[in-house]
């Protein structure tokens, strides 16, 4: 990391993170409505900085193109999934940056393992992916509705006690793979009160602009609340490991819940501290050779380079 910005980065997002080895009870140890003492309008321009990072950083990480990033959100219906991204992401190029939603499996999908589907969709080097649900569906949604194991189409032998242990363990191998390759890994569950995702429910059967949103299969999953607390709570205390760790983030305030996304991220990419790659020396000479050329077209009375005029600093930079 090269700067005090990313110590205090580190420090606002230290009490999210699930440290490796330890047993999460969501009910217990995070609060949905947690903000850290922060106000909103605070917030909001915390978040402008953390977009503003992110773009730098993000930019260099495209140019250096020797490292990638994969962020996995994970939420319960209605957890701001698509809203975090809308957000965080608003500064950055879209072409260094891909987002994969996994719905149900396809036949095709289906016809393979069960992690088939993701490795497909990784980042490139110099690549930020998102994945709008991940590969913790399967032992998340899968082990709600173990009905779901039928369809993997798994021999029966493979479907008895220990299935949910080994699929952590093949998680956490393959995660450690993926970052052994250059590829951060790094997760984000956005926790929910149910009473926060009540009033979202409600809002999107009030507001006719919203209707389209509703879904009475996220009503029908809600009953199963405690499930998938259970779910989580296991998920999260087996697999937040050194190389990808999870982090727990408050989201019954949205605005909050995008500050923490936009600095997990940006402590990320400050991590890795992507550089620009340096020219060659012939490369340089050649640059200087054709700025040499562009300087002599200049109009009358106008700089030969308005760049170096405006900032005296490049000109010290290019030597």
């Amino acid at each position: 990391m090269s700067d005090e910005r990313a110590e205090r980065i580190a420090d606002f997002i230290g009490p999210l993170r699930v440290k490796p080895g330890s047993k999460v009870r969501l009910d217990r140890d995070f609060d949905p409505r947690y903000k850290a003492g922060l106000k909103k309008r605070e917030g909001i321009e915390l978040l402008r900085t953390g977009e503003s990072l992110l773009a730098e950083y993000q930019e260099r990480l495209a140019a250096q193109d020797t490292y990638g990033v994969l962020l996995c959100l994970q939420a319960l219906d209605a957890g701001g999934k698509d809203g975090t991204i809308r957000h965080v992401m608003s500064g950055v190029n879209p072409q260094g940056v891909r987002v994969s939603s996994f719905k149900v499996p396809s036949a095709e999908e289906l016809d393979h393992d069960y992690l088939w589907r993701y490795v497909q969709r990784l980042p490139a080097r110099g690549e930020i992916a998102i994945f709008n649900r991940s590969h913790y569906e399967e032992v998340l949604v899968v082990r709600v509705h173990p009905e779901n194991l039928v369809r993997q189409k798994l021999p029966d032998e493979t479907r008895g006690p220990g299935i949910w242990e080994r699929r952590y363990r093949e998680i956490n191998h393959w995660e450690r793979y993926v970052t052994d390759n250059g590829f951060k890994v790094v997760k984000i569950f956005l926790n929910l009160s149910k009473e926060e995702q009540r009033t979202r429910f409600l809002k999107r059967i009030d507001l006719p602009e919203k209707n389209w949103k509703f879904s009475a299969a996220d009503v029908r999953e809600r009953r199963r609340w405690d499930e998938y607390q259970h779910a989580f709570s296991e998920t999260l205390s087996a697999t937040s490991t050194k190389w990808a760790p999870w982090y727990v983030v408050p989201a019954d305030r949205k605005w909050f819940a995008r500050i923490c996304a936009a600095a997990i991220l940006v402590h990320t990419l400050m991590d890795i501290d992507p550089q620009y790659p340096e020219v060659a020396e012939e490369a340089r000479k050649e640059l200087l050779a054709t700025k040499r050329e562009l300087e002599r077209e200049a109009p009358a009375g106008a700089p030969a380079d308005p760049y170096t005029d405006r900032h005296p600093s490049a000109r010290k930079k290019r030597g």
